[in-house]
This record gives structure tokens, sequence and C-alpha cells, in this order.
């Protein structure tokens, strides 16, 4: 009883009276606190976290590793995302609908749309390919065990081929260590099978229609889910945000259970210190807390968007963000456990079977499954809880687009239309991906990974603290998370949002910068056209931010530069709550002069507040227009 009186006070209601609503009819709500945060993890905790954080940690110095990417998490990764999911919660709109705060800076959640097409398009040709992978070992024997297929070259050598003998395996070895390079059958079978890869980005060749055929069952998976927003995908999260759990855990036992499984977990753990010192490690560290836990995606903001007003947002950030980093850790002993074993089998180092991105989860760790007995079980595992982790980031990155265009409408019709939407997008999304499926593919995939969402994501974000904690100002975003959650943000926050955040940003895009080296794909090497297109796609989210800003300035009113400046930069009178039952205070609904200093008593005596108002002047109530954009929103 006592929980529920102090969530009524939190919701603005007075003991006594009729509590006030929380929900948002219209636009809908999670069911549940819990959906929202499962949805939120299934969003931070992504393909990244398998096959990226464990290669990072063990090529920056292991164990010593960590230090730095807990210091980037809670100086930057944990500030971050608290700013972005107070902002989306405390409007209830999307990536588009939060800029009234500051009309000019809308170009932010235009960039942030364009990033997240990008990021979809071929985030879900990689799910595609983990479905391939895992209907094809619905089999006694793994295809790609073997070298004796019709795809296989006379370079290719097989751990398993003829039962390996001790000599045959030392023969492997010397084979390993000399200049000649072994190909595995997973890599022929991934590299002359699967994507029958052309010799360059620009031979397209044909369209592969087994990924053609995945890469629809992946967005009707997608679309299915989301068919009806946040009600549906927060159903289907109790299973795609859980279950990868299990299954790493599954994996994990299987794996320490193996001869050489310490050495491989050694390698990826043993600190070295010496590499703390090196600015490389301390800006890998930050860009993978910044990318992992997908700030500037606008996915962060959309989902919190479909929060109650009073929900706890701040303790939420902390939650989610600590799950995602200890995610990637314990992926790190789940991958280097089976590496290990391979590495011993093979009589190797652990490098050279290291490995990260596709080459890891479609290469490198299938071939060691072959391993095991009974590998189709664990390859079905393993390619299931990449299915799984993939759809969770899809689903947002879905969602933040629809959610964009519906907000931006905003009309009763697109609301009751939002599933055509959804359709919409999803078709719009499978069409664009087809060209990732011929056999150029993965030359497109890898250029738009690298190029599509990497140093543009940093400006952005930069660019959304310096407009909502200078321009918009951060005493007056202080004071709304103090009116959303009843406490102001903690100290430490408030002088990581303004400073230590922000500078943190800096440091990747410069880092970003002076670390580039033009991409390559194993021995491949980009042409420079092809660079051109990747720089182009960058700067395609980046350029909306001034084009947006500088239309935004010359539709102001204003006679000067300046004062249409200042009016453009200024929150727009709608911004605020989305609820009537929240606007209070500053964003109470404007009222006519003569009446507002008897208004101040309405709420406690309503009718004498009436009657002296009508003795006083016969000067009308409200302004209509106010109550016309309440009864809007």
């Amino acid at each position: 009883m006592a929980d529920k009186c102090s969530e009524g006070l939190l919701n603005g209601a007075v003991p006594g009276e009729r509590g006030k609503q929380d929900k948002s009819v219209k636009r809908g709500n999670w069911g549940n606190q819990i959906e929202f945060v499962l949805t939120s993890v299934g969003y931070a905790v992504g393909l990244g976290n398998v096959w990226r954080f464990p290669y990072l940690c063990y090529r920056n110095g292991g164990g010593a590793f960590m230090f730095p990417y807990f210091i980037m998490l809670v100086f930057c990764g944990i500030p971050l995302f608290f700013m972005e999911l107070s902002f989306g919660q405390f409007a209830s709109q999307g990536c588009l609908g939060v800029w009234r705060v500051s009309p000019m800076f809308k170009g932010v959640g235009y960039g942030m749309m364009v990033v997240s097409t990008y990021i979809g398009i071929y985030y879900n040709v990689v799910i595609c390919i983990a479905f391939y992978y895992f209907f094809v070992s619905m089999t006694h024997v793994l295809p790609w065990t073997y070298c004796s297929n019709p795809w296989n070259t006379p370079d290719c050598v097989g751990v398993l081929d003829g039962n390996l003998s001790s000599r045959a395996a030392l023969n492997l070895t010397q084979l390993l260590n000399t200049t000649q390079k072994r190909t595995s059958p997973s890599e022929e079978y991934w590299r002359r099978y699967v994507l029958n890869l052309s010799d360059d980005i620009g031979n397209l060749g044909e369209v592969r229609l087994p990924l053609l055929g995945c890469l629809g069952v992946s967005w009707v998976v997608v679309f299915l889910c989301l068919i009806k927003g946040v009600k549906s995908s927060g159903k289907v999260v109790y299973f795609t945000a859980t279950f990868p759990y299990v299954v790493l855990t599954i994996l994990f036992v299987r794996g320490i259970t193996l001869e050489g499984a310490v050495t491989g977990i050694m390698y990826y753990l043993t600190p070295q210190w010496d590499k703390i010192l090196n600015a490389k490690v301390w800006g890998d560290a930050a860009s993978q807390i910044f990318y992992s836990l997908g700030c500037a995606w606008g996915g962060l903001i959309t989902m919190a968007s479909y929060n109650k007003f009073n929900n706890n947002c701040y303790r939420d950030s902390i939650i989610i963000s600590i799950t995602n980093c200890a995610t990637s850790v314990y992926a790190g002993f789940v991958i280097f456990s089976i590496l290990g074993f391979m590495a011993n089998h093979l009589g190797v180092d652990v490098s050279k079977v290291a490995d990260h991105g596709p080459g890891l989860a479609f290469v490198a760790y299938p071939e060691a499954l072959t391993l095991l007995p009974i590998s189709p079980l664990w390859s079905i595992l393993f390619f299931f809880m990449l299915i799984l982790l993939g759809l969770g980031t899809q689903f947002c990155l879905l969602e933040t687009l629809v959610t964009a265009i519906v907000d931006e409408v905003g009309n009763e019709w697109i609301i009751r239309k939002k599933t055509f939407v959804t359709l919409g997008v999803a078709v719009a999304g499978f069409l664009l991906g087809v060209p990732l499926t011929t056999q150029a593919g993965i030359y497109w995939l890898l250029l738009m990974d690298n190029y599509a969402a990497s140093f543009s994501l940093v400006v952005i974000s930069c660019i959304m603290c310096v407009a909502i904690m200078y321009i918009y100002g951060h005493r007056n975003y202080f004071k709304d998370i103090e009116m959303m959650l009843g406490f102001p943000p903690p100290l430490f926050f408030q002088i990581c949002w303004r400073f230590i955040s922000p500078a943190i940003i800096f440091f990747i895009l410069v880092f970003t910068v002076i670390q580039y080296r033009p991409i390559s794909y194993n021995e491949y090497v980009y042409p420079t056209w092809a660079i051109s297109i990747g720089f182009l796609m960058a700067l395609s989210s980046v350029i909306c931010i001034p084009i947006y800003a500088i239309y935004k300035v010359c539709r102001s009113e204003g006679d000067t530069l300046l004062e249409r400046l200042k009016n453009a930069t200024k929150a727009s009178k709608d911004w605020g709550p989305a609820l009537p039952e929240h606007r209070s205070g500053r964003y109470a609904p404007a009222f006519s002069p003569s009446t507002e200093s008897h208004l101040e008593v309405q709420p406690l005596q309503p009718e004498k507040g009436q009657s002296e108002a009508a003795a006083a002047s016969p000067v009308q109530g409200s302004n209509g227009s106010a109550h016309s954009q309440d009864s809007r929103l």
C-alpha cells in the first residue's frame, strides 16, 4: 500500500485526489519495466560482444585492457547511456521529436536515422548468414569438416582429414609455420561456397540464392516481432534477450572441460601492463564502449520514449551498461576456451587461430567446433545464439526508424497504420540488402560496417552533448530530470555530461582519425573509388546536421542573423512531457497574464478561483492554441 502511495506521489497526484494516468494511450508504452530493460540489453548486447571484444582484449594486453575498458565505461559509457535514456523518456518522442528541445539541431535526429538505416541494412545480412549456417548445421557431419568437397582446393588441409595421426599433425604444424598459407575447410566453405567470393568489390556477380532466402526469413522474423510495435517486441525479448546467456553458459561449460582451454583463457586474460601506456589501448577501450552500447544510433532514445514518465531510467542505465560489458567479458571466456582447445589440437600458438569479426564467427569458431563430439549440436547452439544476439539489436534499429516516421507525421491516421509503416520499412530494408547477398556482398558489408557507423557516430554524439548541455542549458536539463525522477542527476553525472564525456568523445574522434587505415579484407585492398563511397556514407549522416541547421535558421523569425539563431535554438512551445498530467511548472499550459495569478489557487479551490476570476474581469480563461497543442500531444 505504501508503495502505491509513493508511486502516486511520484506521478504528481495529491493524496485524496484522483490518480493521474501515466500511460500514453495514443502512442503506447512498455507492458512493464522488465520488457524495457530486456529490450535495451538485447539492443546493447550484439554481435560485437562476441566477435570483437574478446579479440580486442587479447590484442591490447589481456587483463590489462580491462582497466581502461572499465574506466571508459564509468566516465563515458554509463553517462551517455543515461543521457539518451532520460532525453527520450522525458519527451516521450523518438530521435526526431526530442529535438523540440532545440529545433536547429533536429539534423542530429536525421543523422541518427541515416546511421540506423545503414546499420539495419547490413546487420540483417549478417543475421541471414547466421541463419544459413544454422540451417546447414542440421546434419550428421558439418559441411566444413573435410576437404573432400567439390569446392575445396589442393591447398585445403583439414584437422580431421584421413584421421590425422601424430605424424600427420606434425606435418600440419610444419605447414602452418611455413610461408605457404594453410587454408582450412571452414575457410574454403565460407569463401568458395557460401559467398562464392568474387575478385573485386565492383564485380557483383550473381545473387547467392540461399543467402537471399535467409535474408527474407530474417526480415520476416523481424517484422512479425514488431508487428504491434513495443507491445509485441516487448514479449519476444523475454526469449531473445535471455536465451543467448543460456547458450553462452552451455558453450562455456563445454569449453572449459576441453584440453587446452586453460591456455586459451590465459592468452585472453594474461595482463601485459606495459601496454596501458599505449594510447591505442585507451582508444580501443573508449571506442568499444561507445560503439557497443549503441550510443548515437537513436535506438536508446526511441526505446526510452515508450517508458512511463516517472520510470527510474537512472537505475536502468547502470544495470544495462554493466550487463553489456559483463557479457563481453563472459563471451571472451567462451570464445578463447574453444580456440585454446583448437590451438592445442593443432600444436600451434593461440594467436594463429584467434580472429575477429566474420572471420571468427564463420571460419575460426566453426572449425573448432568440428573437433568436438556431436559437433552439429554445438554448431546449432552457437549460430542460434548469434541469431538471437543480432535480432535483439535489429528490433531496435527498425523500431527507431518506424517511431521517428510516425512521431514526425503525428496524425491519427499514421498511428493507426503503424503496422504498414513497419512493413514498408522492412520491405525497403530487404531490397536494399539484396546487393549484399551477391558474390561481392561481403566487401560491401565490411565497407558499410567500417565507414557508415564509425566516426559519424562520434560527431553526432558530441553535438548532442553540446546541444543539450550548452544550448538548451545544463540547469534546465537537470531540472527536467528532477521533475521526471524526483531527484536531480548525481553530481558525478552532471560533471561527466558537461566536461568529461564530451572530452572523451573528442578523444575517440581524434584517435579514429589518427589510427585510420584504408580498409582491406584479407589480402584484398579496396580501390580508391570504393573508399570514397565509404566516406560519402559516413558524411551522409553528419551532413544532415549543418543542412538542417541552415534551413531552420533561414525559416526562423528575426531581422538579424543573431535573432534568427536565438529563435532557432530556443525550445519549442510543445517541448516537454507528452501527457498533460505531467506538464507542470514551466511546462504548464500558457494562460493570459490577467488570469494567471488567479489560476495559481485553482487546484486547491477551483470553484472559488473561477468566481474570483469572473468578478475581476470578463477575460476568457485559457489560450485556445495551447489547448489544441495539449490535446494533440
